[in-house]
């Protein structure tokens, strides 16, 4: 069914970031392609730069409804940081990288659409926190993620000492940061640092299928409700009601709750303007 569903979205081309990124169209849906299969798509600076670039573009494209983070390499989502570019940096290089390094988390976390991750094989350290970044994480069977950066001297710096426990509880997510574990997907999925689990070579297919029945819906409502959930989270009620009333004022009059009560009374699909 998710293949039917991914196969009937209509492809509008590749544009580059680049040598390692690519943002792919399928309709109201971008693909953004993780491209650096010779390093199983570790985070260079380069690959930063443009991971940063592509979300810039996306973020000021109105008729993208959703994102979906993929990667071209069979056997890896992405390893993380570029631990051997790193190796060779000095303490003053690695500190002028810093603020490249987080532009590319940042820049996914901070896309106004729903995003959704395609996780399959390896999403570790840095590659993991991408998928973090996201709303929603599709893996399937053969993923292992995990958060392996104090095996090395470090921590997780691109979000996922934020992320994870927002997902998991602060508990689970510092005994999985500590140990510096690898997950299989059962488990991961057990645990929920996946949403959706399936076969084996699957995940892109379901996710790009995820995507395009949450493109069906109104664009200004996605934005608004991510808005809400984002800005919301961790408040107190009192607090978190406000955050959410001003999404609601921010769509109640628009273009596409009009349409959206209209299309209803009316018995048809909706025909979002998108405003």
């Amino acid at each position: 069914m998710a293949q039917q569903e991914a196969d009937q979205v209509v492809e509008q081309g590749e544009r580059r970031f680049g040598e390692f990124v690519a943002v792919r169209r399928h309709g109201y849906v971008a693909e953004l392609v993780l491209d650096r299969p010779k390093a199983m798509n570790a985070v260079s600076t380069d690959m930063a730069r443009s991971i940063a670039g592509a979300c810039d573009a996306l973020a000021a494209d109105r008729d993208v409804r959703v994102v979906v983070l993929t990667s071209t390499h069979e056997r890896a989502f992405c390893v993380g940081a570029d631990l051997k570019e790193r190796n060779s940096f000095s303490d003053a290089e690695l500190v002028r990288q810093r603020p490249l390094a987080r532009s590319a988390y940042t820049g996914v976390l901070e896309l106004p659409m729903p995003t959704v991750a395609a996780v399959h094989g390896f999403a570790l350290g840095g590659g993991f926190e991408l998928a973090l970044s996201c709303d929603l994480i599709v893996a399937d069977r053969s993923a292992v993620v995990g958060l392996p950066e104090v095996s090395v001297g470090v921590i997780p710096g691109g979000g996922g000492t934020q992320l994870l426990p927002r997902r998991v509880g602060a508990a689970r997510a510092a005994e999985l940061i500590f140990s510096a574990r690898r997950l299989e997907a059962a488990e991961a999925r057990e645990l929920g640092l996946v949403d959706e689990l399936v076969e084996a070579g699957q995940d892109r297919a379901e996710a790009l299928a995820l995507a395009a029945r949450i493109a069906a819906n109104s664009p200004v409502g996605l934005r608004a409700a991510k808005r809400a959930l984002r800005l919301g989270h961790g408040l107190d009620l009192r607090a978190g009601l406000e955050v959410e009333d001003a999404a609601w004022r921010s769509v109640a009059f628009s273009g596409d709750r009009a349409e959206g009560v209209a299309a209803f009374n009316e018995k048809r699909k909706p025909e979002w303007p998108g405003e």
